[in-house]
């Protein structure tokens, strides 16, 4: 029977996509993996792959289209000999998804929405050629199985599953995690028409709102106002580690490798998550997550707004190591190639200004994380030396943003020491 296909959830953040490009056209015949298009997420552009075998029987969507919603049919997929306009008016048409589900879409290419099970679906089992292929080789009762396919629809992956693991009850939407991420809601202010009439007369272009501007507005709406922060504020001396910096760099020349002043940052601050484990964690709700791994996302400035790619296990990495793979998440970041698994988790972040001269200021949480560091410009200043002498060093603000849900006060400062002990002994991350 005729399958639609449905704007999948490509992250867990996304609510509407543009359709960059088709990769095929009507009449190709596609299989199970076969890259079919690629939409533009509210962070990247992605291909998105077939779950099913057909034919492509009809293009709903245009390439090029921006702002369409997830789970909104974009494709027909029909069998031999069939017409697309059979999907219009399928013989047993499934009950609409709970209102929950569609505003929390899966961040899984192939389930943009919650199974059902076959036998649910009406007299017919609504199951792929290849599905009941396998299922019959594999001897399996296709009627038993859970699909994931649109409307329930049982795939290859489906037979696989059920195959390889035991028999069990299938999962409902009710036993879901109870710190599943929860969607953002659309910032709210003052409408559009209300603003413009307070500018009428007056010469303005009006620039309209993308995917990731959209979900940036919505998350630090949701940040500010739901979030009780705190701020600590420190200041470090830099001269060792400038002076230990350059000896490293000098050494590592060869090898051209170059370590920035931000790449210790990362590392100093991976160590001191380890030195105050309490503080290595994010707000899940209804309860906290204390992690074991430092993974530590890093403020990146692309055109339009920024990402937050994460260096996980950051703890274990040598400086070198850290400094290369974050020049390729930057790197790729701008161009928005980034996958999801590469920008998303993390339970703390830092925000660097300091190369754009910026002294010091506040950074707001990007949720769940427990907190964020603002770092600004080392400058020289004047400062009483061990020996109470007077003296010029290089200083460097920093300002740490808490979740006071996540992280008292106490636990704070103590997270905050380790941070400048690391950097102002920068000899001792390397043990």
């Amino acid at each position: 029977m005729a399958t639609e296909i449905l704007m999948p959830a490509l992250s867990p953040t996304m609510e509407e996509g543009t359709l960059a490009k088709w990769l095929v056209k009507e009449g190709d015949t596609v299989t199970s993996g076969d890259i079919m298009a690629e939409i533009e997420t509210d962070k990247a552009t992605m291909e998105f792959e077939a779950v099913d075998e057909g034919i492509v029987g009809k293009i709903l969507i245009a390439e090029g289209t921006s702002g369409v919603k997830v789970n909104t049919p974009i494709a027909i997929l029909v069998e031999e000999g069939e017409s697309p306009d059979t999907a219009a008016a399928p013989a047993a048409k499934p009950a609409p998804a709970p209102a929950a589900s569609t505003s929390a879409p899966s961040a899984a290419p192939a389930v943009a929405q919650p199974s059902v099970s076959a036998a649910s679906s009406g007299s017919r089992v609504m199951a792929s050629p290849l599905a009941r292929r396998l299922a019959k080789e594999k001897g399996l009762d296709i009627s038993t199985l859970t699909g994931s396919g649109p409307h329930g629809r049982i795939v290859k992956s489906d037979v696989e599953a059920a195959s390889e693991t035991p028999k069990a009850a299938a999962p409902t939407i009710a036993e879901a995690p109870a710190t599943q991420a929860q969607p953002v809601a659309a910032p709210t202010g003052m409408p559009s028409s209300i603003v413009a009439k307070l500018y009428e007369g007056r010469e303005y272009t009006e620039i309209a709102l993308d995917g990731m501007r959209k979900t940036i507005a919505a998350r630090l709406t949701e940040a500010k106002q739901t979030i009780p922060h705190f701020y600590l504020r420190r200041e470090v001396r830099l001269d060792a580690l400038m002076s230990f910096r350059a000896q490293l760099n000098k050494q590592l020349e060869a090898r051209g490798v170059k370590l920035s002043v931000n790449d210790f940052i990362i590392k100093a601050c991976a160590n001191a998550l380890q030195a105050a484990p309490d503080a290595n964690a994010v707000w899940a709700g209804d309860r906290i997550l204390k992690l074991k791994p430092s993974d530590v996302a890093v403020a990146v400035a692309v055109e339009g707004g920024l990402f937050t790619p994460v260096l996980k296990d950051a703890e274990k990495k040598t400086l070198s190591a850290l400094s290369s793979e974050m020049k390729d998440l930057a790197a790729r970041a701008k161009t928005k190639k980034l996958a999801p698994h590469e920008y998303q988790g993390g339970s703390f972040a830092i925000s660097n200004l300091g190369m754009f001269g910026i002294e010091n200021f506040d950074a707001v949480i990007n949720p769940p994380h427990g907190a964020i560091l603002a770092v600004g410009a080392g400058v020289k200043k004047p400062v009483v030396k061990a020996d109470g002498e007077l003296g010029v060093a290089t200083v460097m603000s920093m300002t740490l943003s808490v979740d006071h849900r996540v992280i008292d006060g106490a636990l704070g400062a103590t997270l905050l020491q380790a941070i400048v002990d690391n950097l102002e002994n920068p000899l001792s991350m390397l043990a």
